[in-house]
């Protein structure tokens, strides 16, 4: 080839895949040149001059994203007046400030939508007319920004159309289970992006895109660290770290909260316990928070796993949680802090079921916490399987606010080589009714407070986030920090249309990507299920690292062992949890204990969760138990080839970059369904002794390999 050419060749090509490659840094912030027509026009018209109506950090915030949007879009930069009516096309300020302009009724709608609402749509002036952005308070105009912006990227923004906005739930909070080394417990992304080595000296510019993502989709708060926790962050050098933290997410209208070790007093407070009704520690833990709250004002408050999985709490001291719990909250108080305690609580050492303890620690203390106290309760009673019935601790304590605690971070499905969307599952959990504490309550009905009348409301994901450059590991990773936030602002969202907003933002606004792309998405966490944990099959995942399949995972204490759930045997497999077994059907509404107790009657997704039942029991579509089991199994290999399949047919229309890491990783998770599938099979198998159905890819493999594999530096332990 002539030199000259095949320099020119090399550079237009390196050129176009620079131009074309996106390794996902951005996030749903890749703001895409704009190309339609009418828009552009529309949109540089309103970036030709822009109002704001003040000065302030969040405002300035909002300066800096409009200048990244507008040169990512428009290749130009917006034009800002210092006059309001001179050259002027959009304004953007508080209610307060534009109270002059809007009308009482205007002024009255949008301050009902409250702090963090907005309302955005046209005001006219003296025969002109202006795009306004409104909030009660900068946070609300903010968020309202962040929508305008959305919705250009989705080509969805009507010149003409009025909209408001509020969340629904009042902290909207990412816990990160990140450790002062950096390590992140069930973390799949790489290592913690907290750099404490480094802080205060040096900040990483991605704290300021990590707080630019969150406040994007209405994340409001964040705990920095694991709840399995470290006492040395509330010392005062590790609060000089988290000060600089905190100042850069105060604009963003994010609060930072840490997790406090019960044991605290003793480790960095020099006393001889930590009893929460002890005079001295009460004092040790009033000046530590006093002086927390004198680095950060705005500090949210403590976060608390406490006599759960050898952490410590107030049951050594024979304290109850209320106790423990209100001792910190009295503390906070007098700051307007909040004490969020976790309800995940259980031990080896009481035979009980494991689904049950909760409901008995926490239901004889309904009314005893203090105003300021939070019960975090996961959204199932075990711990994050890829599907659980709702936790019965919902509509079983009303006299206590009551938060929900989703994993945004895969440890069960998958980690983060597979795609799962969990959107779905978050969706089914918040529309489950309760029937308590009125008939129609739902989940969502009580953490809004409509049903519960809690006024402190509270909605946390586990992160899923890291220092992987795309910040999930797994692309689609990042489509469930975005569904978390959406659907901490408002539970009753579908996660149909949650997906449809993330794939404009993410991939475009081309129909067949949407249709395509989407379709993934709404099959992805039924497929999981499927060769996973189907029919309410739960805790069959590898010991520690929790990777792949391990029904066989026997040894060490009970309850962390895969037969102590499945109980498979010779006579048939699952929890018989009705009052003839562990009784946690009784947990729940009468409604529910009376319908699920029946196997017919039950939702056959959670069938195994409930009943021991027979292999050869008729499931209603006709087959056995046995060839159900069988038949979930092998459907979830189908639906993720299926997903191969419909992914490939996009491999023109997606980033090349993006397109190849979504595909190995596909290939990856098709492997590990397989995995799945045949090892399981295999295993129940040996108690079924009965055939695999003939219309299915037959199960191979050698059972005692599959036992003997071993991961021990498995990622996220």
């Amino acid at each position: 080839m002539n030199k000259p050419i095949y320099l020119t060749v090399l550079i237009w090509l390196f050129i176009s895949l620079n131009s074309f490659a996106n390794d996902g840094y951005k996030l749903w912030l890749d703001y895409q040149p704009i190309s339609d027509s009418q828009l552009k026009s529309e949109i540089e018209l309103l970036l030709s001059g822009v109002y704001f109506y003040g000065e302030n950090p969040t405002y300035e915030a909002i300066r800096n994203e409009l200048n990244l949007a507008s040169k990512s879009m428009l290749d130009k930069a917006p034009i800002y007046s210092k006059e309001r009516l001179q050259n002027t096309k959009l304004w953007i300020g508080s209610r307060e400030q534009l109270s002059q302009v809007l009308s009482l009724d205007q002024q009255a709608e949008i301050k009902a939508l409250g702090d963090d609402g907005y309302w955005r749509g046209n005001i006219e002036l003296d025969g002109k007319s202006f795009y306004t952005i409104v909030g009660n308070q900068p946070v609300g105009v903010l968020y309202g920004v962040y929508n305008w912006l959305n919705s250009i990227q989705s080509n969805t923004f009507d010149k003409f159309a009025e909209l408001s906005d509020s969340p629904k739930i009042k902290l909207r909070m990412l816990n990160h289970w990140d450790n002062l080394d950096r390590t992140v417990e069930r973390g799949y992304a790489g290592f913690s992006i907290w750099d404490w080595h480094k802080l205060p000296g040096y900040v990483d510019p991605r704290y300021t895109d990590y707080a630019r993502a969150n406040a994007s989709i209405g994340i409001n708060a964040v705990s920095l660290t694991n709840v399995n926790a470290n006492a040395l962050i509330l010392t005062k050098d590790f609060m000089k770290k988290v000060k600089v933290l905190a100042d850069i997410f105060r604009p963003y209208g994010i609060k930072v909260f840490l997790t406090a070790r019960f044991s605290a007093p003793i480790q960095i407070g020099g006393l001889k316990t930590a009893d929460p009704l002890d005079p001295e520690v009460i004092a040790f833990w009033k000046k530590k928070t006093d002086e927390i709250y004198s680095f950060i004002p705005d500090f949210g408050g403590f976060l608390v796993k406490a006599n759960s999985e050898g952490q410590p709490g107030p049951h050594e001291y024979g304290r109850n949680h209320a106790e423990g719990a209100n001792m910190l909250a009295e503390a906070l108080e007098p700051h307007g802090g909040v004490l969020i305690w976790r309800a995940f609580v259980y031990s080896h050492e009481n035979d009980v079921d494991r689904h049950m303890q909760a409901n008995r620690e926490f239901e004889p203390l309904d009314g005893k916490f203090k105003e300021n106290v939070i019960i975090q309760i996961k959204n199932g009673a075990i711990d994050f399987q890829p599907r659980e019935p709702v936790h019965p601790l919902f509509g079983a304590i009303n006299k206590t606010n009551v938060g929900m605690e989703f994993q945004i971070t895969q440890e069960y499905l998958g980690q983060a080589t597979q795609l799962v969307y969990l959107a779905p599952m978050w969706e089914e959990v918040l529309k489950t009714k309760t029937f308590s504490p009125t008939p129609s309550a739902t989940v969502a009905s009580i953490l809004e407070g409509k049903d519960s009348g809690q006024k402190l409301t509270l909605i946390a994901g586990v992160s899923n986030i890291g220092t992987d450059r795309n910040w999930t590991g797994h692309l689609f990773g990042q489509s469930n920090w975005y569904a978390f936030g959406r659907q901490a602002w408002d539970p009753s969202l579908e996660s149909k249309q949650i997906a449809e907003e993330w794939i404009k933002l993410t991939f475009g606004t081309n129909p067949d990507v949407l249709s395509k792309v989407e379709e993934i998405m709404l099959e992805s966490h039924e497929a999981a299920v499927d060769y996973m944990t189907p029919l309410g099959l739960h805790h069959i995942m590898g010991r520690s690292h929790h990777y792949g399949p391990g029904p066989w995972v026997m040894g060490g204490r009970a309850d962390w062992t895969a037969p102590y759930y499945h109980n498979a045997d010779s006579l048939g497999i699952g929890f018989d949890r009705t009052s003839a077994g562990s009784g946690a059907l009784d947990q729940y509404a009468p409604e529910v204990a009376k319908a699920w107790s029946d196997p017919h009657q039950i939702p056959e997704k959670y069938l195994l969760w409930f009943h021991h039942l027979p292999w050869d029991y008729k499931l209603k579509d006709g087959n056995t138990l046995w060839e159900g089991i069988a038949y979930h199994y092998d459907r979830g290999v189908k639906e993720v080839r299926q997903m191969q399949q419909t992914w490939a047919s996009l491999e023109s229309e997606i980033d090349p970059a993006e397109f190849e890491h979504v595909r190995q990783l596909l290939e990856v998770q098709e492997t590990e369904a397989v995995w799945w599938r045949n090892a399981c099979l295999l295993y129940f198998q040996t108690f079924s002794n009965r055939p695999f159905p003939a219309d299915i890819e037959q199960p191979e493999g050698d059972l005692e390999y599959f036992k003997s594999l071993m991961f021990p530096n498995a990622p996220g332990i």
